[in-house]
């Protein structure tokens, strides 16, 4: 590879108290490999690799933005030495495009460091090494011998003629070894001009763990000797770094090293701390507290605590297990000076870099919007700058950003507090990808179902995020219906905005559609508003709330319901007055149901008796006088003697009642259902003397019959006494009963069970013991089942009621079949 002038901007460095310090930049490398060689004096080039970094006191490593570093003590294996004061030392990079590293680019890079305030005794613990250099001229041995120094002396007379060598003590024993087979064991120790250094790597054979103040120290209890004929020198050079002492809350994490360390200082009653700095990177942080950061220390510990997130440090978005996390780096490193009586001065320096676990953070969506502008508005957050949207999924339509920016909603990113930010998506409620469900009486509910995708970090890790949200919104109104009539239709005029897409029209429990509405002799007409439903007065579904001799009043009802739930919204009803003579005839012969209109003709035109039997259950009847003498028609009545007429004069008597009132009874004949009752008059009797009675009265008794066929619906009221004079809704718990409970006079306990169909077709059941809301002119579809086995048990229903409670003697009370 060939030399090239090295690019401006790719390596920035400094020197730092006694170490090298050097930074490529990451940018300038980007796509490349690189490789450094360290440049020998003697040797040439040298390939930096693991073994030979934590020997000769190099680390190669990345800062928290991901910029490869490079650090070396000025004691390291090729620093050239003036006289220690000035160290040289030269870097070759090598950047090449393929992993190989052929064809690689070699630039040149020499440091300097001059550094001539050397401490009596100097510790540095890197991330992979330990160091300790010793001045060479320090006082004679004092009269306080440690125990490493009392276990050397025996050896000293076996230590070599003007030959380094290390006495290392450890829990296995003492291990005296030259010192080029200590540098076979990963050790290096050398001497410079004035002074001694030992290098180890942590964790060797012959190190020791032990607690200091809570922080596991790494130790190596060492000796360094050096005999010639005059002279025998013996160095303590023994070293202990800080292996752990981080701990972490959810806010801040904390490093704490020990202030006093029992092995390097064996006179603790004169150690005196002179001075303790604290840095970030390569810079010492004059006044932490500007930054947030914490440093306090007493006479036992020293503790750096640091805010996560703080500034001089990095968080990096991480993915762990498919959740979305933070994770927070900061490189430290911590300088303590102090003084004892046997070094004066040590000065000691640790180097740290602390990376928290992985903190998860669930991302937040916040639901911003505003109903009344039909807008969703929504913010996902928090997320650090190493976070990008990607593609966002709005129900199953995946969306690049790219395509995102062709339709109508918007997707954009927006900054927050804490140098974090989100990313805000607003979509129309009349979006096709928004889903909505008429919730309500009037109201609309907007679901927008959406998928983020997210790349995460510098390793653009995918990250998938589900949210739905919701808004309901009163948007809808209700149509309001306009009836009015002629003299012989009723017209009911309905909105049709939304009609048939939230709700449907039902005439009673039967969908009001087109071919109903013809089947029925109805006509329906439609402009860009409304539609116009047309009812003859005669026709089906028609009902006729007063009939007299001198007007017909009918209703005619439309049943606004939910189609989803079919819950009844609201009753449309148009009520007009008719009179009859002056149409009738003329209306019958347009008339569909035939039946009900002869009926109602012969009920006008003073036959003797007729009467109109309606789908409901009501029965109306016009008896006309043809006795001789006359009767006062007043005085007539049905079977009940209650049931008076409504109307009456000298010719005729009107009654109306329904089916199960009025001492009404039915029978079944084949395939037909026959309710009858009579309207008679009790003659008044004149006093004789003996048994016979004289009266004046002509006898009058007349049967009234209505047929229905047995397959046929009978909408039977539940409501006693006129239905349409009482409240629009009532409601009542169907409670299967036994029929013990209903006859007392039976004995044996037969199965009898009871349930209301939701309609005709009797598939569908309402639960026991549940409300049921009817209106008073709803159907209610009753099944009354006998699962006796016995063959000689029959059914027959007497009396069925609807109570507001369990009593069965509460009131009020409302019959649905009395005596049968």
């Amino acid at each position: 590879s060939a030399l090239y002038v090295l690019p401006p901007g790719l390596v920035e460095s400094s020197c730092r108290s006694r170490i090298f310090w050097m930074k490529l930049n990451k940018l300038l490398l980007q796509g490349k490999f690189f490789q450094l060689e360290i440049n020998d004096p003697y040797a040439g080039p040298v390939l930096l690799d693991e073994k030979l970094a934590s020997r000769c006191g190099y680390v190669l490593s990345e800062d928290v933005w991901g910029n490869p570093v490079f650090r070396a003590s000025v004691l390291g294996c090729h620093v050239a030495n003036e006289a220690d004061e000035l160290f040289s030392l030269t870097v070759n990079i090598k950047v090449s495009s393929f992993p190989s590293m052929r064809a690689a680019v070699t630039y040149t890079y020499p440091m300097y460091c001059s550094y001539s305030s050397w401490a009596s005794r100097e510790i540095v613990c890197e991330e992979n090494y330990m160091e300790v250099s010793v001045k060479t001229d320090v006082p004679a041995v004092s009269n306080d011998y440690t125990v490493a120094w009392m276990s050397a002396l025996p050896e000293t007379q076996n230590v070599a003629y003007q030959l380094w060598q290390l006495m290392f003590v450890s829990p296995s024993g003492r291990k005296r070894i030259t010192v080029s087979d200590a540098a076979k064991l990963g050790y290096s120790f050398n001497n410079t001009l004035y002074r001694v250094y030992l290098r180890a790597p942590y964790h060797s054979n012959e190190s020791d763990v032990s607690l200091v103040n809570g922080v596991n120290m790494n130790m190596i209890t060492s000796t360094s000797m050096y005999r010639q004929r005059w002279l025998l020198l013996l160095i303590d050079t023994t070293v202990s770094c800080p292996v752990d002492g981080i701990s972490f809350t959810d806010t801040t994490l904390t490093w704490t090293v020990p202030s006093v360390i029992p092995t390097l200082v064996v006179q603790e009653s004169t150690f005196l701390s002179k001075n303790i700095v604290m840095g970030v990177d390569d810079q010492v942080i004059v006044n932490p507290e500007e930054r947030n950061y914490l440093l306090e220390h007493n006479e036992t510990l020293i503790r750096i605590t640091i805010p996560i997130g703080a500034g001089g440090g990095k968080l990096k978005s991480s993915i762990a297990a498919g959740v979305y996390g933070v994770i927070y780096s900061i490189d430290l490193f911590l300088e303590h000076t102090w003084t004892d009586a046997d070094w004066q001065t040590t000065k000691y320096t640790v180097i740290k870099s602390i990376t928290t676990p992985f903190m998860p953070q669930i991302p937040t969506v916040i639901n911003n919007t505003v109903p009344e502008e039909r807008l969703f508005n929504v913010a996902f957050g928090h997320f650090l700058p190493d976070v990008s949207l990607v593609a966002i999924t709005l129900g199953n339509t995946p969306f690049t950003l790219r395509e995102a920016q062709h339709h109508t909603f918007k997707i954009y990113e927006t900054p927050f507090s804490n140098r974090t930010k989100g990313f805000i998506l607003e979509v129309s409620f009349d979006d096709p990808h928004v889903l909505k469900e008429y919730v309500n009486r009037n109201e609309t509910k907007y679901t927008l179902l959406v998928n983020y995708t997210l790349s995460v970090g510098p390793e653009m890790t995918l990250y998938y995020h589900f949210a739905e949200v919701e808004c309901v919104v009163a948007d809808i109104e209700i149509p309001d219906a306009v009836g009015y009539c002629d003299e012989e239709n009723l017209y009911l005029a309905i909105p049709t905005s939304g009609l048939h897409h939230y709700w449907n029209l039902y005439l009673g429990n039967t969908l009001l559609n087109r071919h109903v509405a013809l089947t029925n002799g109805y006509l329906a007409a439609t402009n860009s508003t409304h539609l116009i439903l047309q009812v003859p007065l005669f026709a089906a579904g028609v009902i006729y709330e007063e009939v007299s001799f001198q007007k017909v009043k009918a209703r005619f009802d439309v049943a606004l319901r939910k189609v989803r739930t079919m819950e009844t919204l609201q009753m449309f009803s148009v009520s007009c007055s008719f009179n009859p003579s002056a149409f009738i005839s003329k209306s019958c012969n347009r008339s569909i149901d035939k039946k009900i209109c002869d009926s109602f003709l012969h009920l006008i035109t003073n036959s003797l008796i007729s009467s109109v039997c309606h789908p409901d259950g009501t029965v109306m009847v016009s008896a006309q006088m043809k006795t001789v003498p006359a009767i006062d028609m007043s005085k007539t009545k049905l079977r009940d003697s209650s049931c008076k007429p409504r109307e009456y004069n000298e010719g005729h008597a009107f009654f109306k009642f329904h089916v199960t009132t009025c001492g009404t009874s039915v029978r079944f004949e084949g395939d037909h259902i026959i309710y009858e009752n009579e309207i008679f008059y009790e003659k008044e009797t004149l006093p004789g003397q003996s048994t016979p009675k004289i009266t004046r009265d002509p006898d009058y008794r007349l049967t009234v019959l209505c047929y229905y066929r047995a397959k046929e619906t009978l909408v039977l009221g539940a409501l006693a006494g006129d239905p349409f004079t009482l409240l629009p809704f009532g409601s009542g718990t169907m409670v299967p009963r036994s029929n013990i409970a209903v006859n007392r006079r039976i004995r044996q306990a037969l199965s009898v069970v009871s349930r209301v169909s939701k309609d005709e077709s009797f598939l569908e059941f309402y639960e026991p013991n549940v409300a049921i809301l009817k209106r008073a002119v709803e159907p209610v579809f009753l099944e009354v089942e006998l699962k006796d086995e016995s063959l000689d048990a029959e059914l027959y229903l007497e009396n069925c009621w609807v109570t507001g409670s369990l009593d069965f003697n509460s009131a009020p009370r409302w019959n649905i079949t009395v005596d049968g």
